[in-house]
């Protein structure tokens, strides 16, 4: 079955691509509403819970990731799958789950904003550096050409472009952008679960087929990147809400974003797919666990 996963073709037809590739930039555009310039001035200010948070996110846990497929000895187009997802930002709903872990919702907000920046460079160059460290991950990475220089552009566009518009539209129309803002971030998570939902199970015969391969790898990658946000923040001795919003943002990873670089630079391989598409069902359930545990405690 290992042999043959690769062969998984997951359901996902131009069409829906495309639906996925405008619901990440509408997703983005409505998280840039609520953002200025002076909020990254004001991080620059407070810089050492962002600074922690983009830590974790783009090195330390590429680099436990990297170290977890090794000790698995996972399939390779598994452990690239599981790299590309750890090199990806902070996901759509983190915003949403600090919110309900009593979290810190501003840091929350800034750190899926700078790493979503920062993922226009940070992830091409993880996905790249990372998957060449193995001779077996690198083999993909030469079969299937990746130029990170590509990738770089196709993230710009994915992210960068809405992120720019909306902050745009932030700074000449304030007041339009404050009475879109919360209309945009339900229908944003709307729009994110129905496709979810319409992706499961359109794709539920593969899914099944694979479950017994990828549940305990995903479960076992998303649970690592909670100790890695949340050791983090703790060794650095931040405040409680502090802890749980960098924990947040590098355990919610933005894997319709790893899905979409599957297809558009690994055709759609089928260990990568299944691992982008399995985590986004799987971060969903463990983030609204952490956040039932975390409303109904003060520690």
């Amino acid at each position: 079955m290992i042999e043959s996963i690769d062969a998984i073709s997951l359901n996902f037809d131009p069409g829906s691509l495309l639906a996925l590739n405008l619901i990440l930039g509408f997703i983005m555009f409505g998280i840039a509403l609520s953002l200025r310039v002076s909020d990254f001035r004001e991080v620059a200010k407070r810089p050492r819970a962002p600074l922690i948070g983009m830590l974790a996110q783009f090195l330390l846990l590429p680099a436990a990731t990297w170290a977890l497929t090794r000790l698995l000895e996972l399939p390779p187009s598994i452990s690239l799958g599981m790299i590309l997802v750890s090199s990806c930002p902070g996901g759509n709903i983190s915003n949403l789950i600090a919110h309900l872990s009593r979290a810190n919702t501003a840091l929350s907000i800034s750190l899926t904003a700078v790493s979503t920046a920062a993922a226009v460079f940070m992830t091409p160059l993880n996905v790249s550096f990372w998957g060449s460290m193995s001779p077996d991950t690198a083999a993909l990475l030469t079969d299937f050409n990746l130029n990170p220089l590509d990738m770089f552009l196709n993230v710009l566009i994915l992210l960068g472009l809405p992120l720019i518009a909306g902050m745009s539209l932030r700074a000449k129309f304030p007041t339009l952008a404050d009475r879109a803002l919360k209309p945009f971030k339900i229908l944003s998570i709307l729009l994110f679960i129905a496709l979810v939902t319409i992706a499961f199970q359109s794709n539920f015969s593969a899914f099944v087929a694979v479950i017994g391969i990828i549940f305990l790898p995903v479960a076992l990658h998303n649970a690592l990147a909670w100790a890695v946000g949340y050791s983090a923040a703790k060794a650095a001795r931040l405040p409680k809400e502090d802890v749980r919003a960098v924990a947040i943002e590098v355990a919610i990873q933005n894997s319709g974003l790893g899905l979409v670089l599957t297809f558009a630079f690994f055709d759609g391989l089928g260990g990568m797919a299944v691992i982008a598409g399995w985590w986004g069902i799987w971060h969903v359930i463990a983030g609204l666990t952490m956040a039932t545990i975390w409303s109904r405690t003060a520690s």
